[in-house]
This record gives structure tokens, C-alpha cells and sequence, in this order.
């Protein structure tokens, strides 16, 4: 040991080592000024400090070889103990780093949500996979709904084995059939393999052609074709299914194994049909148009009427039809009960069919509201199917509609795992921040759901309002409104002035450019009696809030009578409780006017529906402002501040939308504006689970 330290001396190792400390110290306060100038990120910064700290101990031993005036000379003892002091201090090294990041990363996902969903980090599992996009190699190019519809029943079948990560369909579909850079898109998707295929239909022959790739090392792990006729294609759904599970050693429990080898028909007419109803139905739920709900419950219908005993079709259909009910129009009592004897009947086919849980599961959701009930069947679903996106999404929604928004955040990211290529759930995932008034948090959201789909026109409306009432910057919302095409009139929601007069006008109304406004209605399509009885009732809001209320008044008469048959056959259908409170105002009926927003209120309050009836209490302050009750708006007003309702009022709304003017001048107005003004956003609490 005497003699180890006299050469330490002699080598001047501790004036080396200080020496390279100094210099690496400069050296770290120069990139870290360049880092901030060119705006490197933290890893990068932290990988350079780290090279220079491994750099610190072959200083050591380069003096250490070379101090003792260039003898070179290294005894084997030495050798050993500098070996080992690298080995142990590089170790040392890369255990802080793994820790460190480790930390970083826990840490900022507890306090951002978000990063759950985004973080690539992630290890990926060996068992997922995504199915792309089968490709249509049929020279009858009408018959590319039969190459989605194998593709989709595959992935069904798929999404049923718990031990497989199945990414749905919704964040496939973007992708082509055969890309040249599976390795990027199994990053983007967080899969091991991928899933390729082809379909060839010719008269009577089909040929389908299937792939399973490891996306790491692009090596086929498994590929077959079948040559089938339409009568004898039963069950190939599952076959390819159990073949790729047998591919990633996944292993099927009883049910499992059933639900994979279950034919859902053998009438090839039926087959048929219901693919051609898949393909409806999808396009029905990117459009919201009724006709094309309509259009995909016939084509289920026929799929039912050719095989009576066709569960899968049945519970597709009573699907539809529930979404045909939430996003176009609404089913009358006699026409929801139809729809529950048509669950009732895949139920009663098929007791462990995952598509007939979740159609029941919509049936209380979107029905009746029925929160417990529709819980209980999205559990069920997702026990037996465990990567079912819808039933994932519907657990999110119902946690919202309850006012859970924390916990609503954190399921969302469970969905966003399920399918990270779904515009709808970043869709979804930055409404949630826009309840909650973090609205910076929900643009960033709503703009990664546009860059998926530049025309995802949820995404787009929501984007405007989260502008207009987060900054009340009408220029950039106005810009980003520019894009709205589709009006889908019908699917107005009911309750405030905003989902009254439209994204594309609301901006011009919201700067006071009410001709502007008007304009914009003008180049709107209006192909339905809905359509052009909603468009008139926001042009005459407009007339109204900009002062011109006998300009407008005689349409107000003629509305009228048309709104009040609109209510005749249900009198508590929100989008003309709406309108009503609007003409009745215009008319100067303002006790009626009140009475007509109150009932809104009424048939869906907060306590029922958290999310959606804020707009209703909203909607009723709208009309008590403007008809002689400001007291009562505030008191709404006030109520609306202090709890999540981001999606209806906030403090720069408040301050500049032209509907709040008759309240300007109200002293307990400026206070209410005054107090809330430098209130933080409402965030959601971390750690929470559903």
C-alpha cells in the first residue's frame, strides 16, 4: 500500500484529476447554454455529462500510465485494480442513470397524465400486434368491403385473447396494406409483429393470403393462404387468429378458445350482407348523418333475416342503432325497446359474446343513462375480450359523465394504450382538459388528433372553442374554424349559444362581426327540414344578440309554430328546448322563454350528467341574462366557475363573448369576473384509479 501511494504521488494523479474536473465544469456551462439556445432536450444534455464523467476515469488511467515521465510501465497489480475501477465506477454510472431516469420518468407522469399515454419507453411486449389494413386485389373494386370486413373479424377475434396486446382497428386503418416501414409503424404503435393480408374475391372463389411479421428483424414468423369458396370461408377468422396466438405462444383460456373458434354464420348470403353492414356502419360513425345509420341497419337486418341464428349480426345492429340514437336522432320509447329485444336475442344465441355485452352496455349508457348497469356490461365485455377499444372508451366516458374527470384522465390513457393511433381518443383525451379549464393541456391533445386526421371535425370544433374560450384569441380560431366542412347540423348539441350558432360562425360572433356571421350560415347545406329549422333559429340568435330584434321578429312567428311541433312528440328532447327558449325571446315571452331553458335543465342536471349538463345550466343563464333575471344568470355563473365545467364558461368568455353584454355593467358581474380571474386552472388530482 506504501508503495501504491508513492507512485500516486509521483504521478501527480490528483492534479490530473483536478485538472480534468476544471476543464469538464467549462465545459458543462458552455453546452448547457447551448442546449438552451437550440433547445436540446434534457436526455441529450444528460448522455453528454454522463460521457464525460466515463471520460474522468480513463483520464485517471492514462495519467497513471503515462505519469511517471513516460516509462509506460504498468505492473499486473495494477492492471487488476484499474479494471476494476472502472468496471466499478462506469457501473456505478449507469445504475444512477437507469435510476435517475427512472425517477424522472415516474415523476412526470404523476404530474402529468398525459405522459403515460405518450412516453415510448415503454418496453413492448412480445405478444402484439397490429392488423393492417387488408388489401382489395379484386378486379371488382366494390368488393373492397369484404377485404375491411375479413380484416375486422380477424381483429375481433384477436382482441378476445387476453394474453395478446391487440391494437384496434381505428389506429390501423391509416396505414396501407403493405408498408415498407413496419419497424416505424410497430414503434408508433407499441407492437412486436405485424399482420398483413389480401384478399382476392372472383364470383363465387375467395382467396385470402395472410402474414405474420416480426417487425424488429421483418422475418415472416408464420404466412398461409386459403382458397376458399363463399360457402366454405366460415370460420377463417378464426383459424387465422388461433394460428398467429399459437405464432406468439399466447395461451387461450376455455372461454377463449370458444370465442375463437365460434363460426358466427354458415349462410354465405348472410356473410355477405353483414360485411357490407360493417362497412355502412363505419362510415355512418364518421359521419353522423342518419341515413347512413339507416342505410347500415338494413344491411344487418338482411344479414339477420337469411340466418335467424346469426348473434354476431344481431349484436352488431343493436349497436348501430344505439350510436344512430346518440349521434343523429333520437329513438322514440317503442324503437329502444326493439332495440333491447335485439340484444336480448344475440344474448340468448350467444351468452359469452363479447359484441353483445357492449351493444348492452350502450343500450343503458346511451338510452337511459343508466351508469351502474352500463359499468357492469363494459366490465363484462372487456373480461371477455380484454382489448376491446369501445368498451375501454365507454368506462372513460361514464367516469366523466359522473364527474370523475381525474379518473377519467387516467382510463383514457388506458384506451390510448388499446389504440394510440385513434384520433377520436386524443380527441376525447384534450375535452377532458378543456372541462377542466387547462386549456394549453387540451389544445395539445385536440392538435395531435389533427395532425392524425386533418379532417376529424370534432377534434376541429372542439379546438375552437378551446381557443375562443381559453385565450379568446377569435383570429386563431377563425383560422382553425376555416376547416370545418361539415356542419352535421343534426348533431347540434343542445344547451349554449356556441353549439347553437356553429364552430365556423362562432369565432365572427365571438369578435362581433355578426354579418360575418350570417354569412357564414349562408354557404351551410341544408338538405332536411332539421337542418334548415336549426339553421333559421341561429341566425335569428344572431339577429338577437346583435340588437336586432325587430329585424328578426318575424321569423321568430314563423318558427314558432315549427318549434313547438318539433316538442309535441317529445317534449323533453334538449335541442328544441333550446331552440324554443330562443324564439320564445324573441318574442318577448320571457317567462316562457326561462321556463323552456329550466326544463332542459331539469331533464339533465349535473347530478345526472356532469359533463353535458353544465351546457343546459349554461344555456338557461344565457336566457335569464337576456330576459330580465341577471341575479339568477350570475348565480349559474358562479356555480359554473367553481367547479370543472371548462367546456361552457370561462373567465375570458365571460369577458368578451357579446352574449354576456347585458350583464356588463352589473356590479356583482365585474365581481364575479374579478374573483375567479386569477383562479389556476382545476387540475386533476394524481394517483387516482377508477
Amino acid at each position: 500500500m506504501a508503495e501504491f501511494l508513492r507512485r500516486l504521488r509521483q504521478r501527480k494523479l490528483v492534479q490530473w484529476a483536478l485538472a480534468y474536473v476544471a476543464f469538464a465544469f467549462a465545459l458543462i456551462q458552455v453546452l448547457d447554454v447551448v442546449a438552451q439556445r437550440f433547445g436540446w432536450p434534457d436526455q441529450l444534455e444528460r448522455i453528454l455529462i454522463l460521457a464525460l464523467a466515463v471520460g474522468f476515469f480513463v483520464a485517471v488511467v492514462l495519467a497513471w500510465y503515462h505519469g511517471e515521465r513516460g516509462a509506460q510501465r504498468v505492473s499486473s497489480t495494477e492492471i487488476v485494480i484499474l479494471a476494476l475501477l472502472l468496471a466499478i465506477g462506469g457501473g456505478l454510472l449507469w445504475r444512477y442513470e437507469r435510476a435517475t431516469s427512472a425517477t424522472s420518468s415516474s415523476e412526470a407522469a404523476r404530474r402529468n397524465p398525459e405522459q403515460i399515454a405518450t412516453a415510448q419507453a415503454v418496453p413492448i411486449p412480445a405478444k402484439s400486434i397490429a392488423v393492417l389494413p387488408f388489401e382489395n386485389l379484386s378486379e371488382d373494386k366494390g368488393n373492397a368491403y369484404f377485404a375491411d370486413g375479413m380484416q375486422d373479424l380477424i381483429l375481433t377475434k384477436l382482441a378476445d385473447i387476453g394474453d395478446l396486446k391487440v391494437i384496434s382497428r381505428t389506429s390501423t386503418a391509416k396505414y396501407q396494406s403493405h408498408p415498407d416501414n413496419l419497424k416505424v409503424i410497430a414503434q408508433q404503435l407499441g407492437v412486436a409483429t405485424i399482420l398483413e393480408g389480401s384478399v382476392q374475391k372472383a364470383g363465387n372463389q375467395v382467396l385470402i393470403n395472410v402474414q405474420l411479421i416480426d417487425a424488429s428483424s421483418d422475418n415472416h414468423l408464420w404466412a398461409e393462404s386459403y382458397q376458399r369458396t363463399l360457402d366454405n370461408i366460415f370460420g377463417v377468422e378464426g383459424e387465422v387468429a388461433q394460428k398467429v396466438a399459437d405464432a406468439l405462444k399466447a395461451k387461450l383460456t376455455r372461454t377463449e378458445q370458444q370465442n375463437v373458434a365460434a363460426v358466427p354464420t354458415q349462410n354465405a348470403a348472410a356473410y355477405d350482407a353483414f360485411l357490407k353492414a360493417e362497412s355502412l356502419a363505419y362510415k355512418a360513425i364518421d359521419s353522423y348523418r342518419e341515413d347512413d345509420f339507416l342505410a347500415a341497419d338494413a344491411a344487418y337486418r338482411q344479414a339477420t333475416a337469411l340466418d335467424p341464428g346469426f348473434a354476431l349480426a344481431y349484436a352488431r345492429l343493436a349497436y348501430n342503432q344505439m350510436a344512430g340514437h346518440w349521434f343523429a336522432k333520437r329513438l322514440p320509447p317503442r324503437q329502444l325497446d326493439d332495440v333491447k329485444a335485439t340484444i336480448d336475442r344475440a344474448l340468448a344465441l350467444a351468452p359469452e359474446l363479447p359484441d353483445a355485452h357492449l351493444a348492452k352496455a350502450y343500450y343503458d349508457y346511451w338510452g337511459f343513462r343508466r351508469y351502474d348497469d352500463a359499468t357492469v356490461e363494459f366490465r363484462r365485455t372487456l373480461q371477455l375480450a380484454p382489448n376491446n377499444e369501445r368498451a375501454s372508451q365507454g368506462l372513460a366516458y361514464i367516469l366523466r359523465r359522473r364527474g370523475q374527470f381525474d379518473q377519467a384522465l387516467l382510463q383514457f390513457q388506458r384506451v390510448l394504450a388499446l389504440a394510440p393511433g385513434n384520433r377520436e381518443n386524443w380527441g376525447e383525451f384534450g375535452i377532458t382538459y378543456e372541462v377542466l379549464r387547462r386549456y394549453p393541456k387540451a389544445l395539445a391533445q385536440l392538435n395531435r388528433a389533427l395532425a392524425m386526421d386533418p379532417d376529424y371535425e370534432d377534434a376541429r370544433d372542439f379546438l375552437v372553442r378551446a381557443l375562443l374560450f381559453g385565450s379568446g384569441d377569435a383570429a386563431k380560431a377563425r383560422a382553425a374554424s376555416a376547416g370545418t366542412n361539415n356542419w352535421r347540423l343534426t348533431y347540434t348539441i343542445a344547451g349554449d349559444s356556441y353549439n347553437l350558432i356553429g364552430p365556423r360562425a362562432y369565432p365572427d360572433f365571438f369578435d362581433r362581426k355578426f354579418d360575418a356571421a350570417l354569412r357564414d350560415w349562408d354557404t351551410v347545406p341544408k338538405t332536411t327540414e332539421d337542418e334548415r329549422l336549426i339553421s333559421r333559429v341561429a341566425r335569428v340568435v344572431i339577429g338577437l344578440v346583435a340588437g336586432r330584434q325587430d329585424a328578426v321578429r318575424p321569423e321568430c312567428e314563423r318558427l314558432k309554430p315549427l318549434v313547438d311541433a318539433d316538442l309535441a312528440s317529445n317534449p323533453d328532447a334538449l335541442g328544441p328546448l333550446q331552440r324554443l327558449s330562443w324564439v320564445e325571446l324573441c318574442l318577448g315571452h320571457n317567462a316562457d322563454a326561462i321556463a323552456a331553458a329550466r326544463h332542459a335543465s331539469e331533464v339533465l342536471p349535473l347530478d345526472r350528467d356532469a359533463y353535458f349538463g353544465a351546457f343546459q345550466l349554461e344555456g338557461l343563464a344565457e336566457i335569464q341574462a337576456r330576459a330580465g333575471q341577471p341575479e339568477q344568470a350570475i348565480d349559474l355563473l358562479q356555480r359554473l366557475l367553481a367547479i370543472p365545467a371548462g367546456e361552457t364558461v370561462s373567465i375570458r368568455r365571460l369577458e368578451l363573448d357579446p352574449v354576456w353584454d347585458p350583464l356588463r355593467n352589473d356590479p356583482r358581474f365585474r365581481a364575479l369576473l374579478k374573483k375567479y380571474a386569477g383562479a389556476p386552472p382545476i387540475a386533476a388530482a394524481s394517483g387516482a384509479s377508477p
